[in-house]
């Protein structure tokens, strides 16, 4: 960032992001815990530390980071395709544009295949109940631990 924006208390990076870790966090799988996991300001949702760090991640295999991360670079390619356009304007729901909206459905389709989830990408209500599962499990091992 320039010298001239002052963050707020409310942003949070990660300095040693990789293409692996965009997909996983743009995907509809993230987005699915974020719905349950994050707490609300009016109808916006408030992502913490707790969200990120609580997020029961997968473990790919190497065919599965790579779909991954292809995914995800393909999604910062198509942004790039309007470099005019701000975040809200490409999000739109209105009007995202389709070469977008297909990026990022394959990326969840890349995402629900790590976690072993494609049959039910599309219902997130059992996304959900996965992802807690996994959870559950990941926490018990370290109860046990």
């Amino acid at each position: 960032m320039t010298p001239n924006i002052i963050a707020s208390n409310l942003l949070y990076t990660i300095s040693d992001a990789t293409l692996y870790l965009f997909g996983v966090l743009t995907s509809s799988i993230h987005m699915a815990w974020v719905r349950i996991a994050a707490g609300r300001l009016k109808s916006d949702y408030r992502y913490t530390p707790a969200v990120y760090n609580n997020f029961p991640w997968c473990k790919p295999t190497d065919k599965q980071r790579a779909a991954i991360e292809q995914s995800a670079q393909k999604i910062l390619d198509v942004r790039a395709n309007y470099p005019d356009a701000t975040l809200a304007d490409l999000y739109d729901p209105l009007s995202m544009p389709k070469d977008l909206l297909d990026a990022h459905k394959k990326n969840d389709r890349a995402v629900a295949s790590a976690y072993c989830l494609e049959n039910i990408s599309d219902d997130e209500s059992k996304i959900t109940a996965e992802l807690l599962k996994l959870y559950i499990s990941y926490t018990n091992k370290q109860k046990r631990s």
